[in-house]
């Protein structure tokens, strides 16, 4: 297992950059360099992570290729490319965005987020975007989200099957489809079901960790890791499955100090369990 997440200090040149890995004890991080940086740059840094046994495991996309504005969405095509062909240099095991939203908020929740003829742009966008780039050593992947599609693990199968394409894979937030009573309540079965189903499929995974307040209708929370309910002895062995290789980040905090509490929290769990982690 390698784990990773957000680098909060600033860096300025690969050097500086691996001391801030080193001092969260990463094994796997996002990109450390831009699409437009130069090929001496990326180098620089490629190099650095060869050398130190550190895996570039995502490239972030975070743009909404499905905009309702016509020019943007192209706009947002054009930069998802870009993110998968830096994916594709860097050797990295994924480029990671969402389906995107119709609504003002490229994230937001709206109705026409599930329309038939918007999950046809989904396909045939996504389908673009690999083809354009035609990748060999990455894949495109998908965040799963609780308003849009991939929404369960059938919903991302269906994808899979729909798209039809050897570079797209899978991106598993099992926390972010926790987006009901039911899923929390049964989240060990829930998220064994994520694994089971995916697992041939993923190349990054998100690790987060939920709570549900006594509050009416339903709220369910996004905490850090070993803050919530999820059950981490059992996460743990389920990445473990999947191969050394696969990277784990840690997300949406806001320090340095949290990074290294979420990490570290992880960590500590996989290796009371026997499990090895770079």
């Amino acid at each position: 297992m390698r784990i990773g997440g957000g680098i909060k200090k600033p860096y300025s040149d690969s050097a500086e950059w691996l001391m801030r890995v080193k001092e969260l004890n990463y094994s796997t991080v996002h990109t450390p360099v831009e699409h437009d940086a130069s090929y001496e740059d990326k180098k620089a840094y490629m190099d650095c992570a060869k050398e130190n046994n550190i895996l570039i495991g995502e490239v972030g996309a975070w743009r909404n290729p499905i905009s309702l504005d016509t020019e943007e969405a192209r706009a947002n095509i054009r930069y998802c490319k870009e993110r998968l062909a830096l994916a594709d240099e860097l050797g990295a095991n994924c480029c990671v965005n969402i389906v995107g939203a119709r609504g003002e908020i490229w994230d937001g929740f709206y109705k026409k987020n599930y329309d038939k003829d918007v999950y046809t742009l989904i396909v045939d966008t996504t389908r673009d975007i690999i083809d354009s780039v035609d990748p060999k050593r990455t894949f495109y992947t998908l965040e799963p989200m609780p308003w849009m599609i991939p929404d369960s693990p059938d919903s991302y199968l269906k994808l899979i099957k729909d798209i039809d394409r050897k570079a797209f894979g899978v991106h598993l937030d099992f926390t972010n489809m926790i987006n009901s009573t039911m899923r929390f309540l049964k989240s060990d079965e829930f998220i064994e079901e994520c694994f089971n189903k995916l697992g041939p499929y993923i190349k990054s995974i998100h690790a987060k960790d939920v709570i549900m307040e006594k509050a009416l209708p339903c709220v369910i929370r996004e905490v850090m890791p070993g803050k919530g309910m999820l059950n981490y002895r059992k996460i743990v062995h389920l990445i473990d499955k999947l191969g050394e290789d696969i990277p784990v980040f840690v997300e949406h905090l806001d320090t340095h100090e949290e990074y290294l509490e979420a990490s570290s929290f992880i960590r500590t769990i996989a290796i009371k369990e026997g499990i090895n982690v770079i």
